[in-house]
């Protein structure tokens, strides 16, 4: 890996994406820059959360409407779509449902089954023709199975799907999608029992892209962004009281990204603050030039239980880095 691919990851690390991968935060957050639309998102369903169960590790929400509307931004999802992204959007359209055309928004979830692990679904949300779908499956002879009171349909990738209503469709493998049926027909904990993520929701679900992460990824993706600073003692005092994690990206004015975590006090807050500038002031020291204008753009503030990082750029230097070399070296 080159320095510079290093130290961009530096600042990706930071604003706080441990739970996936380099690649994926690079495709939402470039292909939502190329969208700029300051529009409002659409907050997922109430019928797509009668699956999603309590025990989140993290939800990713990406607006499809605006994908359609902007020919740079479908060409940049072909270049750096992550793998699991084409995984999905492959089994759709095998499935005969087509997501360019038809899905308004894909939320991604995964979760942490009592088993141990983590489990991945996908709810897609738009004018699906379920009819049409349904007498496919009929012409071919293809039979459901039943599991509580749904239907689950192969989507020939290895993946099954199942109508919640005309417009949602719920996917992923079988395990993880009778886990999230689970919650909608048999009374498993759902997302509403969830308090301190079903809030952090409500403060992010109008924007382009959004997420929340749970308790122990934002652990992890705090110590990953403090660096050398995490091997401070204050930090493994704290990291406990480190309880969920939002982002959300906006592109009106620029490009913005804010970063938000909740902590169980205000001294807390304020401790992991101090702990992030330091790592901050640590970077900088041997920071490539690239990194530099990362770092100089980011600023870290607390108010009551909660960290605030911010991170904003003119379209200028953004649209640089976004043809850099650099850019391209870590996107394939």
């Amino acid at each position: 890996m080159s320095n510079d691919t290093k130290s961009f990851r530096v600042f990706t690390d930071r604003v706080g994406l441990q739970s996936i991968s380099m690649k994926q935060f690079l495709t939402a957050l470039f292909l939502s820059a190329a969208l700029c639309l300051p529009a409002l998102a659409e907050p997922v369903s109430s019928s797509a959360r009668t699956v999603i169960p309590s025990a989140i590790q993290q939800i990713i929400s990406v607006d499809y409407r605006a994908l359609r509307d902007s020919p740079t931004a479908r060409a940049l999802k072909d270049r750096v779509l992550p793998d699991n992204l084409k995984e999905f959007e492959t089994a759709l359209r095998t499935a005969g449902l087509n997501p360019d055309e038809d899905a308004e928004q894909i939320t991604f979830v995964t979760y942490r089954p009592a088993k141990g692990g983590i489990s991945a679904i996908g709810i897609a949300q738009g004018p699906f023709k379920q009819k049409e779908f349904l007498q496919k499956m009929l012409v071919k002879k293809i039979k459901p199975q039943k599991y509580a009171l749904s239907y689950l349909y192969p989507m020939g990738t290895g993946m099954q799907l199942v109508f919640l209503d005309p417009s949602t469709i719920v996917f992923g493998e079988s395990a993880a999608l009778k886990g999230a049926l689970d919650v909608h027909d048999n009374g498993a904990e759902s997302l509403e029992s969830n308090r301190t993520i079903n809030d952090l929701i409500s403060s992010v679900d109008d924007s382009p892209v959004w997420s929340v992460l749970d308790q122990l990824g934002t652990q992890n993706m705090m110590r990953s962004a403090l660096g050398q600073a995490a091997s401070l003692g204050d930090y493994d005092v704290v990291k406990k009281r480190l309880l969920a994690s939002d982002y959300v990206m906006n592109f009106a004015n620029g490009v913005t990204f804010d970063l938000n975590v909740k902590t169980s006090d205000t001294m807390s807050a304020a401790t992991i603050a101090a702990l992030l500038k330091a790592g901050l002031l640590y970077r900088k020291m041997g920071a490539t030039p690239t990194e530099k204008v990362a770092l100089e753009n980011t600023t870290v503030d607390n108010s009551h239980d909660m960290l605030h990082m911010h991170f904003k750029t003119d379209d200028q230097r953004f649209q640089a880095l976004l043809k850099s070399d650099l850019f391209a070296a870590i996107s394939h």
